[in-house]
């Protein structure tokens, strides 16, 4: 999970301080996520997962395919 998180981040050129703004926690915070030293929150995963449009699945390495359910 911590390397998804990581590799979503740099696909779209992102910062660690621009997500951790966006997701309301300090830089460091958001630095021990991607590096495993701090679980991530479910709060933060739903963020996470609406934000880059990808299942909860896809950021926690449960599925490769990376697209949303649709809302029904």
């Amino acid at each position: 999970m911590y390397k998804r998180i990581r590799d979503l981040r740099e696909d779209r050129d992102l910062s660690q301080q621009q997500l951790a703004e966006f997701l309301n926690i300090s830089q460091a915070t958001y630095s021990r996520y991607e590096s495993g030293n701090l679980d991530v929150p479910s709060s933060v995963l739903i963020k996470l997962s609406e934000f880059y449009n990808v299942s909860i699945d896809y950021i926690l390495g449960q599925t490769k395919i990376s697209k949303r359910p649709t809302k029904e």
